[in-house]
């Protein structure tokens, strides 16, 4: 009937803006039970199971067999680690699948069959879950005894496929690849012809006193090719010289031309490529999410024009106040954006709205607002107008950084002055006095600050926020250290008591005084600038830190794989692969690029082909991974600079962009023929126009 149809247009236009809200296609099933479906799997409560699943499933290698829950990593002195009994895991797994198996259920049932066979992601979604439970079948069959567990390697997978941003990043990343591959080539080139001129160079004479870069370095030529491998990544320099220098000061020449080559041309060409090719990764990003939520909000004034109590006479589709008012009431959104876009309702005399009025409310979901800091109080009496005036005042705030500042310096003073002696010659009295009478400045600029700005206005900055904070916890800790060990007095050593010792509480102290000192970053505007850039990269390229943990996971695992009980320590040892037995989390706290000569070098103890893991691992890490995290700073600290440059003053409210529409300026509206066309092309919607 008229009623239920009009409540199935209500209910699309809520799914389409909520859609919109997310940046999500709208492409999906719009009948009524998949349409409660629809919201039910992208509800808080669903989405939050299934990210908790996902960082079960990857937090399950930290308690399998090797397991790592010991406190240090070093094999010499670690306890035996506390390994789980067989089917513990495994039930967390088989639980965590069949969460999964329900996830790319309803994914598939809400897209539709047609383009169910269209979706590569669901199809290798599928086939890893049966590939995955399959190992899991097999690890119970023989009682989990088992060496080689495939799935392991397959979990980040299913964190992978649950972000669209990481999708698109590895797109962004796969069509960047044929350009970087020419530049790899290169790089191999110039290996490989240096190669054959170290050992040209360096090759064994009769004097086999004078041959040691020959049987350091340059023996054969596998050995000569890792050696300047690692000679690229500056990580043996300048040891694999130092033979061949002792012996003739003539052969740096060889080796400042291999550096200057590899690293300064061949690596920063790379990061040049990389750069120009991945650099609009964000603005397409951007304009694609944009056209989403241009679609999402269209769609839904398209199902809204279609109500029953539409004219059918009517020469141009509009939308009723009262079909808007039903649908905001049901969607799930920002109460400010709600908000304002029910005062722009109020404000507008119209009882209809068009296509582009439409359009025109929801631009406010486009804006983050900051929101309005309070006033500060207003006192009746001159003296506190004063008062209020002068503690207000930036130069209080510049006063606090001096006073900081010199702080710090005393406590630079002190510990160099204290560096060599003896924990029994010391004398904290100094440093005691000094943090006694910071600290209580730093409390009495925080109540002289309220007392000028209200407590409310106060707190709405961030930086005061924190400058309270550390002060409130200073406080604490300095009168937890009274209360135990009494005033500071010369000769200030007391001995051990409670959970810290005097010394310790004073570092403590310390640590968080020079913490605080981060306060003066606000009054530095370049400085602020750079800040903002790495909070934004921190906070909002979640999709790249994603991937690069898939990487550090898949290469963690498949180590554990591969040298689990490769190597023995032998005495007081510690140059040992993976530490013995590769523990997970040691594996991945391990991989750094200055122990790249170690593992690369040692491998030989195991097997020759065990290079091709270490040097894909730099590859992937260091060469590639590194340049697209320079790519993506650069871009965005490009683009934070000229809004800095071209930046107009702004009221007691500002209005920040959301990382999506960070480039808003720069980006096309869809038109009208755009958005219908994509409209038409719906699966499942058929529009009456």
């Amino acid at each position: 009937g008229t009623g239920a149809d009009n409540d199935l247009y209500i209910n699309q236009a809520v799914v389409f803006i909520e859609d919109a809200i997310q940046y999500r296609s709208i492409n999906h099933r719009v009948d009524s039970r998949s349409l409660w479906l629809y919201r039910w799997y992208y509800s808080r409560t669903c989405q939050w199971i299934l990210s908790l699943t996902i960082t079960i499933i990857l937090a399950l290698a930290f308690i399998e067999k090797p397991s790592s829950l010991t406190v240090t990593s070093d094999v010499r002195y670690r306890l035996p680690a506390w390994n789980p009994p067989c089917g513990l895991t495994e039930s967390i797994e088989l639980l965590c699948f069949l969460v999964f198996v329900v996830d790319v259920s309803v994914k598939s049932y809400l897209i539709g069959w047609e383009e169910f066979w269209k979706n590569k992601w669901l199809m290798a979604y599928i086939l890893t879950l049966i590939v995955s439970l399959t190992d899991w079948v097999v690890s119970l069959s023989f009682f989990c005894t088992e060496n080689m567990r495939i799935r392991r390697i397959l979990r980040p997978f299913f964190l992978l496929q649950n972000s669209s941003m990481m999708k698109k990043t590895l797109k962004s990343i796969n069509s960047t690849l044929p350009e970087m591959a020419s530049v790899v080539l290169l790089l191999a080139v110039h290996l490989s012809l240096f190669t054959m001129f170290a050992m040209l160079l360096f090759a064994r004479t009769k004097d086999g006193q004078q041959d040691k870069e020959w049987v350091g370095y340059f023996r054969n030529l596998p050995d000569s090719l890792t050696s300047l491998l690692v000679l690229l990544t500056t990580a043996n320099n300048p040891d694999v010289m130092i033979p061949a220098y002792s012996k003739n000061r003539a052969y740096s020449i060889f080796f400042i031309l291999f550096t200057v080559l590899g690293n300064l041309f061949l690596m920063n060409l790379l990061t040049a490529i990389i750069y120009n090719q991945f650099r609009g990764y964000l603005l397409k990003s951007v304009q694609s999410s944009l056209f989403r939520r241009r679609l999402g909000i269209r769609a839904a004034f398209e199902v809204l024009s279609s109500l029953k109590d539409t004219p059918a006479n009517a020469q141009q589709p509009y939308v009723s106040v009262g079909a808007l008012l039903q649908v905001l009431q049901k969607v799930e959104m920002d109460s400010r954006c709600k908000q304002a876009i029910l005062r722009s309702l109020k404000m507008c005399s119209c009882d209809q709205l068009s296509a582009a009025q439409f359009q025109k409310l929801f631009e406010e979901l486009d804006k983050d607002a900051i929101k309005q800091h309070p006033p500060s109080p207003e006192y009746q009496s001159h003296f506190m107008q004063k008062m209020q005036f002068a503690f207000g005042h930036p130069y209080f705030g510049y006063l606090g950084n001096v006073v900081a500042l010199a702080n710090i310096v005393s406590i630079c003073v002190v510990l160099v002055m204290d560096a060599d002696k003896q924990p029994s010659e010391r004398d904290d009295f100094f440093l005691g006095a000094i943090n006694c009478f910071f600290i209580l400045y730093y409390m009495l600029e925080m109540l002289l600050k309220i007392l000028a700005m209200g407590l409310k206005r106060y707190l709405s900055y961030p930086s005061n926020r924190f400058d309270g904070l550390l002060t409130v916890i200073l406080l604490l800790l300095e009168i937890s250290t009274f209360a135990v060990y009494g005033f500071p007095h010369p000769g200030w050593r007391p001995e051990f008591m409670g959970l810290l010792s005097l010394w310790d509480m004073v570092r403590l102290v310390n640590m968080l005084i020079v913490f605080r000192f981060l306060r003066i970053i606000p009054n530095m505007k370049f400085m602020a600038l750079v800040v903002t850039t790495l909070l934004d990269l921190v906070k909002n390229l979640r999709a790249f830190a994603g991937i690069l943990v898939v990487v550090f996971y898949a290469f963690a695992i498949t180590g554990i794989m591969l040298f689990k009980d490769a190597v023995v320590p032998l005495g007081n040892t510690s140059s040992i692969i993976f530490q013995g037995k590769m523990w997970f989390h040691g594996s991945l706290i391990t991989f750094r690029l200055r122990l790249f000569t170690t593992y690369l070098l040692s491998v030989n103890l195991i097997c020759r082909w065990a290079k091709i893991y270490f040097v894909a691992w730099w590859l992937i890490s260091s060469v590639i991974w590194v340049n697209l995290f320079v790519a993506l700073l650069l871009e965005n600290f490009i683009h934070k600079w000229d809004r800095r440059c071209h930046r107009e003053p702004v009221s007691d409210v500002e209005y920040q962009r959301t990382v999506e529409l960070m480039f808003r300026d720069v980006l096309e509206e869809p038109t009208e023929e755009e958005l219908m066309e994509k409209l038409h092309q719906h699966p499942h919607l058929q529009l009456c126009r």
